[in-house]
């Protein structure tokens, strides 16, 4: 399994591998103030993967910080997770923190991991089965972190790429928020984007809770000459900057990278340049 994104039909198929990790990445408050319209379940035997209180660094004051890469390890092998696992992760809204999820689990050297197109409405749209969601302790695993530094990019180099232009930093966030049409929903957060970075609202790639088809992406992502530049995405906080990572892995082979910081960091930081 090395594609990064399966069906429902695929997950259905596959569902009694005894390799096969099934992680919920739901998460409850979203800026958009989205809602799942199924709390309190998840798929039969899905692992609750907390991008917020376990999956980030807490001693951050940013939201979403990635977590070094022992602590990584140690929450992953607490879920059970082993280096031969196949690991398909999904959220309870379609497409929108699964991304995340996965691409984190890159950046941590692991690789046979994939999103459930749609989540779990389209699970549930199937007629598969649910269960209550509630907490279990799982046997140890074996996983093991190895940190990938190219998949991450920081505010430094992104400051040297408005100079360089080398890669093309891609921005998930709404047009209205790029381009300062509207405050920020943070507190204490200029408005306006990276100087020379590219509008791509992560809504863009989506249709009913699940990513376009790959021929739709590629129509999408041909309007903005990417060629064979290298590409950073960015966000307000590190998730949806994710899901159009995604798109661009399933559509485009130019090597990716995730501002983690995002806007969180740049916008909040007076010594850094924006645009509106």
């Amino acid at each position: 399994m090395q594609q990064p994104l399966v069906s429902v039909k695929w997950l259905k198929e596959n569902f009694d591998d005894p390799k096969l990790i099934i992680l919920d990445a739901s998460i409850k408050d979203t800026i958009s103030k989205r809602k799942t319209d199924f709390p309190g379940i998840r798929i039969k035997n899905a692992r609750f993967f907390d991008l917020k209180n376990v999956f980030r660094d807490l001693d951050n004051p940013l939201p979403n910080t990635l977590l070094i890469p022992k602590k990584f390890e140690e929450e992953c092998r607490k879920l059970g997770i082993n280096q031969d696992s196949h690991i398909i992760v999904y959220d309870n809204l379609g497409i929108y923190s699964a991304p995340r999820a996965w691409w984190m689990f890159r950046i941590m050297g692991f690789k046979n991991s994939a999103v459930l197109n749609g989540g779990l409405p389209a699970w549930v749209a199937d007629n598969l089965t649910t269960e209550p969601i509630q907490p279990k302790v799982y046997d140890s695993g074996n996983f093991k972190a190895v940190y990938q530094k190219k998949l991450v990019t920081t505010k430094g180099n992104i400051l040297k790429n408005i100079s360089t232009k080398n890669a093309i930093v891609l921005d998930a966030r709404s047009k209205e928020r790029f381009y300062a049409l509207v405050p920020e929903p943070r507190e204490n957060m200029r408005s306006g984007h990276i100087p020379c970075s590219t509008n791509l609202p992560y809504t863009s790639v989506l249709k009913d809770g699940k990513l376009l088809a790959e021929a739709a992406l590629k129509e999408i992502l041909n309007q903005f000459n990417l060629k064979n530049q290298p590409l950073i995405f960015s966000c307000g906080s590190g998730i949806t900057a994710c899901i159009i990572l995604l798109a661009c892995e399933l559509a485009l082979e130019n090597k990716k990278s995730l501002y983690d910081g995002s806007w969180s960091e740049w916008g909040q930081l007076n010594d850094l340049p924006i645009a509106h």
